[in-house]
């Protein structure tokens, strides 16, 4: 009787794996890498096989996604999203939040910002959303303030009151760590401080508000958003497992958002 039981087990699990359903999800290094990892190890027994694909940059993974490489991607907030369907015409779309990762200010050359030279380098990404950001960060500090008018995007020419003279480097975002031996700062997106071994707690001189328009979505191509896989990846990221996870790895630099 034992045997046969174990038997049928073993035939339901091989039916299982079997009709699991397999799909590629984008991500880019650092957390969003990660945090997928243990999704897709939460997602396996659920029925849905995950390959976790890295990009080292914010603009391959929306083209691949576009053009069917993968079936979705997870590592963009809201607004970086909106620009590029803007921009670029994919039909992408929201099927739910992630995470939130504050942006930081890093610096090997000074530990306060109240230091900060007149005529100071400031590295930011060069992505409209994701620059706009950091200057946003650089208002909320006091270092700059912008015209009205510029939402979410603002420009380096958008600065209207630079008292120190700061002149911007725009950069690729994944570059941002390595310019910290030229720029006196450097804005950085939380996933690639910690890909390159910094730390957003430890090693941020300065950090943006929890509270922020820039949570972290799973995106699919219009059309897919009600296909069965997808609520079996939403519910695996929004599982026990993975807020466990983040909460146990991260100390407060990436936040669950749902």
């Amino acid at each position: 009787m034992l045997r046969v039981a174990t038997l049928s087990s073993v035939l339901a699990l091989m039916a299982s794996v079997a009709m699991a359903e397999e799909i590629k999800v984008g991500v880019s290094p650092g957390e969003h890498a990660e945090i997928m990892e243990v999704v897709a190890e939460v997602a396996a027994p659920m029925g849905l096989d995950i390959d976790v694909v890295e990009f080292s940059d914010y603009v391959i993974p929306n083209t691949a996604l576009a053009d069917g490489d993968i079936e979705a991607n997870s590592f963009q907030h809201v607004p970086y999203l909106d620009n590029q369907m803007k921009d670029r015409g994919f039909e992408l779309v929201v099927v739910g939040n992630t995470i939130t990762t504050p942006m930081g200010i890093y610096s090997d050359k000074i530990e306060d910002l109240a230091t900060l030279e007149d005529g100071a380098k400031v590295a930011i990404p060069n992505d409209p959303t994701n620059g706009g950001r950091a200057l946003l960060l650089l208002q909320d500090l006091g270092l700059v303030t912008l015209a009205e008018g510029t939402g979410l995007v603002p420009s380096p020419l958008d600065v209207q009151d630079n008292p120190k003279g700061l002149k911007f480097l725009e950069l690729d975002a994944a570059q941002l760590p390595r310019t910290l031996s030229d720029a006196d700062i450097a804005i950085i997106n939380t996933n690639y401080a910690i890909a390159s071994g910094l730390s957003p707690k430890d090693d941020a001189i300065a950090m943006e508000k929890a509270e922020s328009p820039y949570v972290n979505v799973i995106v699919v191509r219009k059309g897919d958003e009600d296909l069965p896989w997808v609520k079996t990846l939403v519910d695996a990221y929004h599982s026990d497992e993975v807020k466990a996870f983040i909460e146990e790895s991260y100390d407060g630099a990436v936040i669950t958002s749902w």
